[in-house]
């Protein structure tokens, strides 16, 4: 254990089993470090599942929710606020052109089902095509279009009429449209599956086949929205916009805030009191995502993943070429993944015991997703540590090199 393990103990007595934890005792972080209990540091290539995305404790964001608690803690959307409307108007600044109208909640799920409920209300249709591998929350709208058997099975019967098609594979989900689907629903890069890239130009004909098919396409940007993938968007890298788009996770640095973006004529079509929540567009949360996304845009952060992963990634293939015991590197800016020919569960356990904290996606897969503001000398330790943890691997392994 590493910090305090009464506290560990303590935590664990409480909480209802639900979560795969790591033996660590976080106190306190700073851009992309963190120090335990006992004052270790950790090189932070987990994000908190990618929540830190400017950093842990960045200052303007700490000033904006400091000032903001200060004057105001409580506003619902039935009344308006000056912190919300600058949120709103700086989201509008970074969106795809043509998604004009927001809704707000207080997380990645709730914005999936925000977003089936819009989609489902314009097409008038219940259908919905999810992909292989897709993963989009836990709430019952949400894990009906999650393909992975393991989160649905115990919660059957979840929303009717959803099929899923192989990820990357056009001519499957031509073939599966039939008059009773209204959407579709992608993420551009999947990422609880693993890191899985699409094949060049399927993002693209998946928006030209839901604009052939008059379907709405939503893009789920949860993970991979907000720089990640060295563009703002994941989608840009393709030149795809969808018609709903759904964001979480850093948009607010912490604080709990969904957003899901809408065409207007798709907004156009809800009606007063079809779909609320008491907290969305709360004025702490307002503050923080203002303070975020000026963060992003003043210190460039959009352009340092693509620079800053170019490099990560470089990095990593040379340790593929040097260790047989991984299978593949893959991912795009800083939204990166390292396949093991073996479980990763060591793997994981060894960097944590060397100061280095990474995520899985399932039992093969290192998921790496630090803040953009990484600099390249902690890739650089960072790379080096794997590279000590994976000789040791090998050798538990009598891998032969």
């Amino acid at each position: 254990m590493y910090g305090d393990f009464k506290l560990i103990l303590n935590e664990d007595s409480y909480l209802i089993n639900l979560y795969q934890r790591f033996p660590v005792t976080i106190e306190r972080a700073q851009g992309a470090t963190i120090w335990d209990t006992d004052g270790k540091e950790y090189i932070d290539c987990m994000g908190g599942y990618g929540v830190a995305i400017i950093g842990h404790c960045n200052k303007d964001v700490i000033d904006a929710i400091t000032l903001q608690m200060n004057k105001l803690m409580v506003c619902h959307m039935s009344t308006y606020n000056n912190s919300r409307l600058q949120f709103l108007s700086k989201l509008k600044s970074i969106a795809p052109n043509n998604l004009s109208k927001i809704f707000f909640s207080n997380s990645g799920a709730e914005s999936i089902e925000a977003a089936l409920k819009f989609a489902r209300k314009f097409s008038q249709k219940t259908g919905v095509v999810s992909m292989y591998g897709g993963y989009h929350g836990k709430t019952f709208g949400a894990l009906s279009v999650t393909y992975n058997s393991k989160y649905r099975k115990s919660f059957s019967p979840l929303l009717e009429g959803v099929k899923f098609v192989p990820f990357g594979d056009i001519s499957s989900l031509a073939q599966t449209i039939d008059e009773s689907i209204g959407t579709v629903i992608i993420e551009p890069i999947q990422g609880e599956s693993g890191i899985i890239m699409p094949p060049e130009g399927y993002v693209k004909a998946v928006r030209e086949l839901c604009t052939e098919k008059k379907l709405v396409l939503i893009f789920d940007e949860i993970q991979t929205g907000l720089g990640r993938t060295g563009k703002m968007w994941a989608g840009e890298n393709w030149s795809a916009v969808p018609d709903i788009m759904c964001i979480a996770k850093g948009i607010a640095s912490g604080i709990p805030t969904g957003v899901t973006f809408v065409k207007e004529e798709i907004a156009n079509c809800m009606n007063l009191g079809e779909h609320s929540s008491t907290f969305a567009g709360n004025p702490i949360a307002s503050s923080a995502g203002s303070a975020t996304i000026d963060t992003i845009i003043k210190e460039d952060l959009v352009s340092k993943a693509s620079d800053t992963g170019t490099y990560f990634k470089k990095k990593l293939i040379e340790l593929k070429d040097k260790h047989p015991i991984i299978r593949d590197v893959r991912g795009l800016g800083m939204m990166l993944a390292l396949e093991s020919r073996f479980d990763v569960r060591d793997i994981l356990m060894d960097g944590i015991k060397n100061g280095l904290l990474m995520l899985y996606s399932g039992r093969t897969v290192i998921r790496l997703l630090p803040p953009l503001v990484m600099k390249k000398e902690q890739v650089s330790r960072a790379v080096e540590i794997m590279d000590e943890i994976l000789s040791v691997e090998e050798k538990r392994r009598n891998v032969k090199r």
